[in-house]
């Protein structure tokens, strides 16, 4: 019986040791808000707002977006991580892409002959 209750014991501490390992072996890379466009996401800023402060559209899953009513000058910032990048489309469904935006930075674009932004997979 102490046998078996050892055993579990051991057992019981081993899975523990597993779980805490695993946890922190995938925990999410740090990135921080950046003018108000949270972490993992792409921010598109009204038009005109320079400096970029508070976000108009927040995307955060990957593909492609549509746009709609979108003219001028935009701050359009990727804070997304782990090598992701976004691209600014003349076409729907993204089609027609510009060069990919990289994580950390952003641009200032006339988004007036754009309709849709992409966000890509690393």
């Amino acid at each position: 019986m102490r046998k078996t209750m050892r055993a579990a014991a051991a057992f019981a501490t081993a899975a523990a040791a597993v779980t805490a390992m695993s946890g922190v072996a995938h925990a999410k890379p740090a990135a921080d808000p950046w003018a108000g466009c949270p972490d993992g996401a792409v921010c598109v800023y009204p038009q005109n707002q320079n400096p970029a402060q508070s976000p108009s559209l927040v995307l955060y899953s990957y593909g492609p977006h549509n746009l709609s009513n979108q003219v001028g000058r935009h701050w359009v910032l990727n804070n997304q991580y782990g090598g992701a990048t976004a691209s600014l489309c003349t076409g729907y469904n993204g089609a027609g892409c510009g060069a990919p935006i990289a994580e950390g930075t952003g641009v200032y674009a006339d988004l007036t002959p754009i309709n849709s932004i992409t966000l890509n997979r690393p």
